[in-house]
């Protein structure tokens, strides 16, 4: 799996992090497994294409001493489909460009 990790948090960076994602984001049923929403505007041709797989998010696992951000595009509507795909470049580049700006607005210093 191709991912954006940034580890080696303090206790106290977690506990940031996690009200954070807890205020802004959905949680999933499996615990510190988070879905961060893709702007509508970046989505590729296909994802565009299918209305059925629509809304499409980044999942995002935050554990004590790390936060893991996958770069795979999932749908909550499918397990399997064409538009399920790693991000494009551009999508990539959002993604992180967004985890950082968090990490920078809470003080978290890695």
């Amino acid at each position: 799996m191709k991912q954006y990790v940034i580890d080696e948090l303090r206790i106290e960076d977690h506990e940031k992090i996690k009200t954070y994602f807890d205020e802004h984001f959905n949680a999933s049923k499996i615990g510190g497994i988070y879905w961060i929403f893709i702007d509508p505007e970046i989505l590729s041709e296909i994802q565009i294409l299918h209305e059925a797989c629509k809304p499409f998010y980044f999942a995002v696992e935050i554990e004590p001493d790390k936060l893991s951000c996958e770069l795979l595009v999932r749908t909550g509507n499918r397990v399997r489909c064409d538009c399920v795909r790693y991000a494009t470049e551009f999508q990539r580049n959002w993604f992180i460009s967004l985890i950082d700006a968090i990490l920078e607005k809470l003080e978290v210093h890695v």
